[in-house]
């Protein structure tokens, strides 16, 4: 039987540094044809290094790898075409967070930087019709619900004039934390959500819910995920919303109310500073008892802000 590469490196002049074959990763690597793309390449010669480097520094062991493979397969298993559980497990891992912060933050030259997008999430529909400023997204009154006067400014980043004709996309959960494609018992299609736009003087304003914290789904692989780290399955309240205008980059975050108890654990690691936001007492206005003023600030298209030496090899 012929030496192992450990054995025959223990041979020569130099010592071995570990029991793990140096080269094994190096190999699995290079059996990549020359057909792969320049990006496919750098991404899974990254991958592989991670992951190898990964499996030896936690000595992963039979039990635990294999574990891992019914884990991924009990993924597949559990979703459907409504429920990605790829992409619930992927959230509480915090990827999809930091994908997004990779893929649209913009740190600004001048004094103030554009919203901060936060995750799209698994709710958004493209069917959400327009309504008339001043209008309502609440089509199914909930009794528990406390009615929102929402209302703000969009404003270009470099100029600080308003933006005429943004479109403003909002959805939201129901007071029983859940959305209407959830609730078909409760809630019509598209209560809770609406696309209203913006006028001549970058405005907008309509009517809402406070929204309302719930949890992530318990009967999958995404909470036994969370069990086995001891966390909780909550989300903060929140409210979605999407800004788009053909000239901007649009910004697809989430809006958070400053007293929910799980901004600073919430399970997808979504909550950014400039998102959480002071609902106030509304007093004259008989469809509301509430008010939020919240104003989102796009950056032209084009607009890089400042740039980082070390992430331009990261996009290649």
């Amino acid at each position: 039987m012929g030496a192992t590469p450990q054995q025959t490196q223990a041979k020569g002049s130099a010592e071995p540094t570990s029991r793990f074959d140096p080269n094994f990763t190096r190999h699995v690597i290079e059996t990549m044809g020359p057909n792969v793309t320049p990006r496919n390449r750098f991404v899974f010669s990254s991958l592989l290094r991670h992951l190898h480097d990964f499996a030896r520094e936690v000595e992963l062991t039979n039990d635990e790898w294999m574990a891992g493979v019914h884990f991924i397969n009990a993924v597949g298993q559990c979703s459907t075409p409504t429920r990605n559980e790829a992409h619930r497990v992927s959230d509480v891992l915090g990827l999809e967070s930091l994908v997004d912060e990779i893929a649209n933050k913009i740190v600004a030259e001048g004094d103030l930087d554009p919203t901060s997008s936060s995750i799209l999430g698994p709710f958004w529909s493209p069917n959400a019709p327009f309504r008339e400023n001043g209008g309502s997204i609440i089509q199914n009154p909930n009794p528990d619900g406390r009615v929102t006067l929402m209302h703000g400014t969009i404003t270009d980043l470099l100029t600080g004039k308003p933006i005429p004709n943004a479109v403003f996309d909002i959805w939201q959960a129901s007071a029983n934390g859940r959305y209407d494609f959830q609730d078909p018992e409760n809630q019509s299609p598209n209560n809770l959500r609406g696309k209203f736009r913006a006028d001549q003087n970058g405005k907008y304003w309509f009517y809402c819910y406070h929204p309302t914290a719930y949890s992530l789904p318990t009967d999958g692989p995404a909470y036994q995920l969370l069990s086995l780290m001891d966390r909780h399955p909550m989300r903060p309240a929140h409210i979605h919303i999407m800004v788009t205008h053909p000239d901007y980059k649009g910004c697809t975050t989430q809006l958070y109310p400053s007293d929910d108890p799980w901004l600073s654990t919430d399970t997808v690691f979504a909550v950014k500073d400039d998102l959480v936001v002071e609902f106030k007492p509304l007093e004259g206005d008989p469809k509301a008892t509430l008010e939020l003023e919240y104003n989102v600030i796009l950056s032209p298209k084009g607009y890089k802000g400042k740039q980082f030496g070390n992430e331009s090899s990261a996009r290649l």
